[in-house]
């Protein structure tokens, strides 16, 4: 909590700071994280806001911008679960689906500009690769890619969230020796919105099994895979194939994904302004 107080009081330092010496800049705050950051700046390349430099991949940041067509535009990277707090502060802010839902914001009625669902961010759930084939992985596995948990997600979330699963299972998988694993329980490291609430689904189809499931709740995207690589948890749920991809590579961990379950298209919400007309594009 202290930390994340810290990152707060710091963020609207620096956006005050820079609001009195930028008063003539559009200001957009961004996730500071390499995956969500890019991701960010190509949903406004998408729309026109801004050029990307040819050849820049899902980790672009400020850097690799090539021009902001004509607007004066200052990025502000911030921690990813702190954006919602300062939106207000700035003139638009860039924030990922489970925050924005976790601050009471409807990513489809609420935001000005939305990530395409057809998107290579789906959210995954990731095990340690020596567990990836354990008969507990695969049960999870299909009950998370379930049919009742494709309904959930689309019939709940109204466009926030939508399920990817190209083949729902019936929640089992028929490999698994299911009256073997009666009386196990695991734990899965979850942020809330709407990961823990479908692991809720997850956890009615796996008791029918005999196995419980329990979830961490977390507030950040670093210690559900600290969790899981440490093993204090056995699986998690929170974040998209390619942050888990960058965490790997830069922390040398063996975080390995049994399932691809949904989509959370980002969005761009209105701050200071409450219309893209400071941007100069029409949506």
């Amino acid at each position: 909590m202290k930390k994340l107080l810290a990152l707060l009081l710091a963020s609207v330092m620096i956006l005050s700071s820079a609001a009195v010496a930028l008063a003539d800049t559009i200001t957009i705050a961004v996730p500071n994280d390499p995956t969500n950051e890019g991701r960010a700046l190509l949903l406004l390349q998408a729309y026109g806001v801004l050029t990307l430099k040819e050849g820049v991949g899902l980790e672009a940041t400020k850097l690799d911008i090539e021009s902001t067509n004509g607007v004066d535009i200052e990025f502000y990277e911030i921690a990813a679960e702190t954006i919602p707090n300062v939106k207000d502060d700035v003139d638009y802010a860039i924030i990922n689906n489970n925050y924005a839902l976790d601050a009471g914001l409807n990513p489809v009625k609420d935001s000005l500009l939305i990530e395409s669902a057809d998107s290579p961010y789906v959210n995954v759930v990731s095990v340690k690769a020596e567990n990836a084939e354990t008969p507990l992985a695969k049960a999870l596995a299909a009950a998370v890619t379930s049919q009742k948990v494709v309904d959930f997600i689309n019939e709940t979330y109204g466009g926030a969230a939508v399920a990817t699963v190209e083949n729902p299972t019936d929640g089992y998988d028929p490999d698994v020796d299911y009256a073997a694993l009666a009386g196990a329980s695991l734990e899965v490291a979850a942020t809330v919105t709407p990961h823990s609430e479908v692991l809720a689904i997850v956890a009615e189809i796996l008791a029918e099994k005999g196995i419980t499931l329990t979830v961490r709740v977390v507030t950040d995207y670093v210690t559900p895979n600290t969790f899981v690589y440490e093993g204090d948890v056995f699986a998690n749920y929170f974040a998209h194939q390619p942050y888990q991809d960058n965490f790997n590579a830069e922390n040398n961990t063996d975080l390995v994904t049994i399932a691809g379950v949904h989509v959370e298209p980002m969005a761009l919400y209105g701050g200071r302004q409450t219309t893209l007309d400071a941007l100069g594009i029409a949506k």
